[in-house]
C-alpha cells in the first residue's frame, strides 16, 4: 500500500492540526480532520478557516472534498496524528486531559477496525517527557485491546511551526524529529515523510527515543524565548546608557556565528500559544523532578516585566496617564495571525486601564478576538490613521507591515500630542529626528548631549 492510499486521521484542528491535515491533503494523501467543536467543523466544511493563517485558505479550497474531509468522529485509519491542545494549569504544569481523551478515542477506533490492521499513532502535540510512553500508550492499549510494539506503532513527532508561517514550516521544515517507541514505528513514520517530501527533498531527520523528542520541543522553545528575554534585558540597559541602541548591539552579536541574528529583536516581550506555555511547563516538569531550572525561570521573569516598559516610557513622556487617549497599534501576539493568547497587548491594555487611560486600538486581524475578551472596555478603530487621531500617545505593539508605512508627518498631523513609543523597533529613529514628534523606542538611549549639563 502506497503512502498516498493510506488513510490519515488528524485529531485536533487547531493551528498545528489543521495545517498538518491540509498540507498532507494538498500532496495527494487521503486525510480526515477531526475536532470536537461542531462549529469549527461546520466552518471548515463551508470553506471558512477558524484561524488566520496565510496560504491555508487556498489549500482548504483546493483540498476540501478532494482528499480532505472534516468530521467530529474518529474513523478507523492507517495513521493517526494527535494534535490536540495541551494547555497550562495554574501551576504551569500541562493539562493532559485532551491527550488522554484523544488516545482513548483512537484506541476505540483501532478496536473497531478489527485484527487485520497495524496502525501508526503519532503524538505531535507538545507534551512533557514520558507522556507518549506512559500516558498515550496505556490508554490506547486499554481501549483497543492491542499492544503497542506488536499491533500498534507509536512515535513522538513534535512540531516546530510558527504562526503566520505554518504552511511554509510544514512544507519546508528545518528538521524532522522522530521519537520512536521501537524501530518499526520509526521506519513507518520515516517512510510516511519520504512519501510526503520525496526521498531527494526530505529535510534533515533525527530518530531518537520518544523522551528525547518530547524534551527537544521544550528545549527548543525555551532557548528561543531565552534569546528574546536576553536581548530585552540588554535593551533595558541601552535605554539608560546615553547613545546606546539595542539594534546595533544585537546586530553586532548576531554576526557571531555561535550566536546568530535570529530572535534578537528587542521588543515588549513574547506571547502566543507556545513560548509562555512551554517555558512554564518546562519549569513545572523540572520542579516535579526535584530541580529548579534557573535560566528558564529568569527567562519567564524578564518577559513578565517587559510589557511594563511601554507604560513606563509613556508616563515619562506624558506624566499621569489618567484621561489620556492612548492608541495601540497591534493586538495579535505577532503579525500575520489573529491569535491573542498571552498577547502583550492585553497586558498593556490592562495596565493602561488601571492608570485611567482611554484606550483605542487597531489590528488588521485580531480585533474580533479582543472584543470577545474585553468587549467595550476599549475603543476599536478601522485603520491605523483612525486609531492615532487625537491620541496623546501611540504605542506600537505588533510589527504589522502596514504600520511601517506610517511617517512622522502622519503622527504629527493626526495626534493631539505626537508621542510615539516604538515597542517593536519598526521605525528608524533618524527618520523622526527634528520632526516634532516625541519618539521613544525600546532599547534606545537618549542622545549623549541630552544628558550633558
Amino acid at each position: 500500500m502506497s503512502n498516498e492510499s493510506k488513510k490519515i486521521t488528524v485529531v485536533g484542528l487547531g493551528y498545528v492540526g489543521l495545517t498538518t491535515a491540509l498540507c498532507f491533503a494538498s500532496r495527494g494523501f487521503n486525510v480526515v480532520g477531526v475536532d470536537i467543536d461542531a462549529n469549527k467543523i461546520d466552518a471548515i466544511n463551508n470553506k471558512r478557516l477558524p484561524i488566520h493563517e496565510p496560504g491555508l485558505d487556498r489549500i482548504l479550497t483546493e483540498s476540501l472534498g478532494k482528499g480532505f474531509t472534516p468530521t467530529s468522529e474518529i474513523p478507523h485509519s492507517d495513521i493517526y496524528f494527535i494534535t490536540v491542545g495541551t494547555p497550562s494549569k495554574k501551576d504551569g504544569s500541562v493539562d493532559l486531559q485532551y491527550i488522554e481523551k484523544a488516545s482513548e478515542d483512537i484506541g476505540s477506533a483501532i478496536e473497531a477496525g478489527g485484527a487485520d490492521t497495524h496502525p501508526l499513532m503519532i503524538v505531535k502535540s507538545t507534551v512533557p517527557p514520558g507522556t507518549t510512553r506512559n500516558v498515550v500508550k496505556a490508554r490506547v492499549e486499554r481501549k483497543s485491546g492491542k499492544n503497542v510494539g506488536v499491533d500498534i506503532d507509536l512515535c513522538s513527532n513534535p512540531e516546530f511551526l510558527r504562526e503566520g508561517s505554518a504552511v511554509e514550516d510544514t512544507l519546508n521544515p528545518d528538521r524532522i524529529i522522530i521519537g520512536e517507541y521501537d524501530k518499526r514505528s520509526g521506519d513507518t513514520l520515516e517512510n510516511l515523510y519520504q512519501g510526503f517530501y520525496g526521498t531527494d527533498k526530505s529535510p534533515p531527520l533525527i530518530r531518537t527515543s520518544v523522551e528525547n523528542a518530547e524534551l527537544t520541543k521544550y528545549a527548543n522553545n525555551a532557548f528561543l524565548a531565552m534569546k528574546v528575554s536576553f536581548i530585552n534585558e540588554i535593551a533595558h540597559m541601552c535605554e539608560i546608557i546615553p547613545g546606546a541602541d539595542v539594534n546595533v548591539v544585537a546586530k553586532g552579536i548576531g554576526l557571531d556565528k555561535r550566536i546568530g541574528e535570529r530572535f534578537l529583536n528587542a521588543g515588549l516581550g513574547w506571547g502566543g500559544s507556545c513560548f509562555p506555555k512551554d517555558v512554564k511547563a518546562l519549569i513545572a516538569h523540572s520542579k516535579s523532578l526535584g530541580y529548579r531550572p534557573l535560566i528558564a525561570s529568569s527567562t519567564l521573569e524578564v518577559n513578565d516585566q517587559q510589557p511594563h516598559r511601554a507604560i513606563d516610557i509613556a508616563k515619562s513622556a506624558l506624566g499621569k496617564l489618567r484621561h489620556r487617549r492612548i492608541a495601540l497599534l497591534g493586538l495579535a501576539f505577532k503579525p500575520d495571525t489573529d491569535d491573542i493568547r498571552e498577547a502583550v497587548s492585553l497586558k498593556i491594555i490592562s495596565k493602561l486601564l488601571e492608570e485611567g487611560a482611554n484606550v483605542t486600538a487597531y489590528d488588521p486581524a485580531a480585533i474580533p478576538n479582543v472584543q470577545k475578551v474585553l468587549g467595550e472596555k476599549i475603543s476599536y478603530s478601522a485603520s491605523a490613521l483612525e486609531c492615532i487621531k487625537d491620541a496623546d500617545c501611540c504605542i506600537i505593539v505588533t510589527e504589522w507591515n502596514e504600520f511601517k508605512e506610517l511617517t512622522p508627518d502622519d503622527f504629527l498631523r493626526s495626534m493631539k500630542n505626537p508621542v510615539v513609543v516604538d515597542g517593536r523597533r519598526i521605525f528608524r529613529p533618524s527618520d523622526f529626528a527634528n520632526k516634532g514628534v516625541a519618539f521613544r523606542a525600546i532599547g534606545l538611549g537618549k542622545e549623549p548631549d541630552e544628558t550633558s549639563h
